[in-house]
């Protein structure tokens, strides 16, 4: 049990590393590529994702991923992180009609993480 929290918690660490590229990249892009929210958007979520997967390898699962890179690996670390992204957002949505907004959204934000973790732990990481 506490190995999956010090991995829960490295992972939030990545996920806040990343949070702050992602947004980073996304106000740059907006600046000086394109004025294009979504077009921005994806820029930064691939720059995101990307550092993610690496990230959460050498780091966060460090002994199931063996510290090894692959493509494969990166395409189903992606997956997972579109999966994530729709809980969060489908969570977000339904809460919003009963709580106030900031609330929602951090409920959004704890169901996000909790479905990127258990997919990346089951599914990309998971012991070879």
């Amino acid at each position: 049990m506490y190995a999956i929290f010090v991995q829960m918690v490295r992972f939030g660490l990545v996920g806040f590393v990343n949070a702050g590229l992602d947004a980073s990249i996304f106000f740059l892009a907006l600046a000086t590529v394109t004025s294009s929210l979504i077009v921005a958007n994806t820029c930064s979520w691939i720059v995101a994702v990307t550092s993610s997967y690496v990230l959460n390898s050498l780091f966060t699962f460090a002994v199931k991923s063996v510290r090894e890179l692959s493509v494969r690996g990166y395409l189903m670390f992606a997956l997972t992180q579109v999966g994530g992204f729709l809980a969060h957002t489908t969570a977000l949505v339904v809460t919003a009609a009963y709580l106030p907004l900031p609330l929602a959204k951090l409920i959004g934000i704890g169901v996000g993480f909790l479905v990127n973790f258990t997919l990346a732990r089951t599914i990309v990481f998971r012991a070879r």
